[in-house]
């Protein structure tokens, strides 16, 4: 199983950048393996990205933003408020992190 972070490497937007630097930090930290979508530079990654967001995710207006994961073509979430919330101290594996994730995503 791989998480797909799909980011944007030339947003505009420094909250954006915050979220996507919490994501990628605390899987790296955890030796969680991911694999990075950049849907700026890509756009065949911006189009799967916006059309396997379920409904009930999706903003009132506009397109979904990054970042969003997917486990291979599960979605998982976006935007965590804080790693805090998470409490996944001692996280052995990417299941656990799905699990955790699946509860606690804003």
């Amino acid at each position: 199983m791989v998480i797909k972070v799909y980011i944007a490497s030339s947003s505009g937007s420094t909250a954006i950048k915050k979220q996507q630097q919490d994501v990628l930090g605390f899987l790296e930290a955890n030796k969680i393996e991911f694999e990075e979508k950049d849907i700026a530079a890509n756009e065949e990654n911006r189009k799967w990205m916006r059309e396997n967001v379920p409904e009930d995710s999706r903003p009132a207006s506009g397109n979904p933003l990054p970042p969003r994961l997917f486990n291979d073509s599960r979605y998982l979430g976006h935007n965590w408020q804080s790693k805090e919330q998470i409490g996944l101290s001692g996280l052995c594996t990417a299941e656990r992190l799905e699990l955790e994730m699946l509860c606690r995503l804003a």
